[in-house]
Parts: C-alpha cells; sequence; structure tokens
C-alpha cells in the first residue's frame, strides 16, 4: 500500500473511532481552534457533542441561502476558487501553470473544448457537505481509482494531482438539455466520497467503473449531493455556448452565485 492510502486509512481509523467524552471533546475543540472554525454556523454549535472527529467533519449548517432564479448556476461548496478560464483544445488548468487535457480526466468523450471550467478546493476547516449547483438530471456516473495526493493549493502548484486521484465523474443535464460534468476528487485522508443518490458509489472499485441511469436522476439546485470527510476539490465542466462566469470572490460560500448557463 503506498504512504498516501496508509496515511489516510490512520487517520480515518482515528476520525470515526469514539473516544471517551472528555478526550473526543479535547479532539474536537482543538480541531475548531486549529481550524478557526466559527461553530455559530452550524448544529450543533458545541463541539462537545460531536460523538467523533468525523462527525464533526460532516456537520450540518443551520442555513443555505441559493438563488432562485433557474439560470444561476450556484458555488456546490464552501470553497476557495483556484482557477477558473476557457476549455482550450481540450487543456485546462488545476491552478496556473498547471495544465492538462481534460481527457487524463475523464476516459470518454465530452466535447467540452471552448467552454469553461471552475475548480474548488474544500479545505479541512469548511463545511464538508456538496449540493447541487442547478436544476439538474444525473445521466451517468464514472468512478475512477486513483492515488490519494494532497490538493491543497501549495501542492498543485508542484504537481499535476487531478488526473492521478481517485475521482468520481458525474455526466449531468440541465433543463435545457446540454451536458456538464461535476468531478468530485479524492485527497490525502479522504477516505471515501460520498454520494447520496447511489450507494454503490460509496465502494473503492479496482478498476474503472460506470453507473448508467436509464431514468436521469433528477436534483433541484440546493438538494444536498454528497459530501468528503476531511477537504478536497470539485471541478465544473461546461461545454461551449453553455456557461458565463460572474463570481469575483476568491472565496465562496454554498450557494453563492459562481455564474449562468444561457
Amino acid at each position: 500500500m503506498n504512504p498516501s492510502r496508509l496515511l489516510s486509512k490512520l487517520v480515518v481509523k482515528i476520525a470515526t473511532t469514539k473516544f471517551p467524552k472528555f478526550i473526543q471533546c479535547f479532539i474536537n475543540k482543538t480541531y475548531v481552534k486549529v481550524f478557526k472554525i466559527n461553530m455559530e454556523d452550524f448544529e450543533p454549535e458545541n463541539p462537545c457533542e460531536y460523538e467523533t472527529l468525523n462527525d464533526l467533519f460532516i456537520r450540518h449548517k443551520k442555513f443555505i441561502e441559493f438563488y432562485e432564479d433557474e439560470d444561476i448556476v450556484v458555488s456546490p461548496s464552501d470553497s476557495l476558487v483556484i482557477a477558473h478560464d476557457e476549455i482550450e483544445d481540450g487543456y485546462v488548468y488545476q491552478i496556473k501553470g498547471k495544465k492538462y487535457h481534460i481527457s487524463e480526466l475523464i476516459p470518454y468523450e465530452t466535447k467540452l473544448n471552448g467552454g469553461h471550467f471552475v475548480n474548488l478546493y474544500l479545505s479541512p476547516k469548511d463545511y464538508h457537505r456538496f449540493h447541487v449547483p442547478i436544476d439538474m438530471e444525473i445521466v451517468k456516473a464514472t468512478y475512477i481509482p486513483g492515488e490519494l495526493m494532497p490538493v491543497k493549493p501549495a501542492q498543485l502548484e508542484k504537481e499535476l494531482v487531478f488526473p492521478k486521484n481517485k475521482r468520481v465523474v458525474l455526466r449531468c443535464k440541465d433543463k435545457k438539455d446540454r451536458y456538464f460534468y461535476f468531478v468530485a476528487v479524492g485527497a490525502m485522508i479522504v477516505g471515501k466520497i460520498h454520494f447520496n443518490f447511489d450507494e454503490r458509489l460509496q465502494k473503492d472499485y479496482n478498476e474503472i467503473t460506470t453507473f448508467e441511469y436509464n431514468k436521469p436522476v433528477k436534483l433541484k439546485k440546493g438538494d444536498e449531493l454528497g459530501r468528503f470527510e476531511f477537504g478536497s476539490s470539485i471541478l465544473l465542466f461546461f461545454g461551449p455556448d453553455h456557461f458565463k462566469y460572474l463570481n469575483q470572490q476568491d472565496d465562496v460560500e454554498v450557494g453563492d452565485i459562481l455564474g449562468e448557463i444561457y
């Protein structure tokens, strides 16, 4: 087993263990302090009420507001926008200076050239659940095994990570019957990527595994789509003449406006 997977398994084991109450309280309070988490935004507010560190990772927000205009695409998560731009000749950036071809990330034809990509980084301090960015139908989900390398920006500047890491690719269709892609990328410490609509995606597979939905999975903007267990990345890809990027902030919260479809 490679070192990144071994470390991930070790941390997941610790994070899912129920320690005696006073020890767990200390662990949880330390985590909140180190990552400067404002617990007033979450339910419950008291870190000591979470039975494991993992329960604290996947805490629920008290309130999330989603922009109602059906053409608006919102951020699916609390994140740092680390890159966004046009897709040129099939190439995108994981971060400035690190380019790769979409075919290295998604193992089938996408016809995204001339479209737009948005990369979102979820840090350990962020809300770990992610939501549906716009009314959509999921027509296919593809699990791609890979490494569990760190995805923090400093690491992304050193080497290509997204095309190497474990990930799940959702092929989605918006209300105008145009395809876009939602990619959840695993990372060091992230043992599993959970999706609420299909329990088969919770498993680890040794080869690329695809699930087709003859009856598409219909979801509304703001629905909880799934969760990470520590921190990771979400990548969004839209086709040509499909999406306009509107966001002007580096840090976004779940529900903030990213752009619009047209």
